[in-house]
């Protein structure tokens, strides 16, 4: 599906920890888009201009080229709705693009991801619903099983914050470290208890985790860089588990403003995602790796309140 036509005026970048000239950002951001005259949640008339109206709702996405958005917007107007994909090239630019009123929804990023955004921007973003968990896989071109990496060996882990600590909770729940006090999603490479681990890690950028293959003992990869590098998710040697309490920060949700958490248009869009028709395209392009979660928006915000908690703990 193509990217939506309405035109975004450029939205700033997250700058870490300078807000208030990131905050003030945001408010020219958000002039412009008026300016612009974005219509949220607008009725429109059918295709030919006639028959029943529709209601539009604007999804955020970094993904506007999935194979679900056709299947989505095809039983969204069955429904009453005209489902447009509007699509961000920056992670950071979909979460602001929602706290600005500029999209209805956003569906990109998981819960660890949100809480960091809301605690940074002293935002209050909701999710409304749960997708999937996409597991974080350990590869190697040396090794074809878990315990044939040796003591000492090195395994490259991507360097950013969130994927960074989830690569550290895998690699404990892979026996190959230990974590100080057990770990958390906010854990980073001085966390490691060196005396007790096994292996050593090499921090390098997500995007070249697959490159890093070669010269390391094993790697961490993002899934979305496995199926683009070709590499088979049955030949990993390990993952974390989705069922498990540490890979709750990292279920994917479906994102809207506080006041629109009971929207009744905005749980049509969660229950179209949910389709079987859309899981099955979803399973399909992630080459069966995505793990359908199916969890109450309540126990989603529980969870996303612990994270923010510690998250703005730390």
């Amino acid at each position: 599906m193509p990217a939506s036509d309405s035109a975004i005026p450029p939205l700033p970048p997250y700058p870490g920890h300078d807000r208030g000239k990131w905050l003030s950002l945001i408010a020219g951001a958000s002039a412009l888009a008026l300016a612009a005259g974005f219509g949220i949640g607008r009725a429109t008339a059918g295709d030919d201009g006639s028959g029943p109206k529709l209601t539009t709702v604007k999804v955020g996405t970094t993904e506007a080229n999935s194979d679900i958005w056709p299947i989505m917007q095809r039983l969204g107007k069955a429904e009453g709705l005209t489902i447009e994909p509007v699509s961000f090239s920056d992670y950071t630019q979909a979460n602001p693009a929602l706290s600005q009123g500029q999209i209805d929804l956003n569906l990109f990023q998981h819960l660890q991801f949100l809480g960091s955004y809301n605690v940074e921007a002293k935002q209050n973003l909701t999710p409304i619903g749960a997708t999937v968990i996409t597991p974080l896989p350990l590869y190697s071109k040396k090794h074809q099983k878990l315990n044939q990496i040796p003591a000492g060996g090195k395994i490259a882990i991507p360097n950013d914050a969130t994927n960074q600590a989830r690569a550290l909770l895998v690699l404990q729940a892979a026996k190959l470290l230990t974590l100080k006090d057990g770990g958390n999603a906010l854990s980073t490479p001085a966390d490691i208890d060196k005396a007790a681990s096994k292996v050593t890690v090499v921090p390098v950028d997500a995007a070249q985790t697959v490159a890093s293959l070669p010269s390391v003992d094993g790697a961490i990869i993002n899934n979305n860089f496995a199926l683009d590098a070709d590499l088979d998710p049955n030949k990993a040697l390990f993952q974390d588990d989705p069922k498990s309490r540490n890979a709750e920060p990292y279920i994917n949700v479906v994102v809207s403003r506080a006041e629109d958490k009971n929207n009744a248009t905005y749980a049509k869009v969660v229950k179209i995602w949910h389709n079987p028709e859309v899981l099955a395209a979803k399973k399909k392009e992630t080459k069966n790796t995505a793990v359908i979660i199916d969890r109450p928006a309540a126990e989603l915000s529980k969870i996303l309140q612990r994270l923010e908690k510690d998250i703005a703990a730390k």
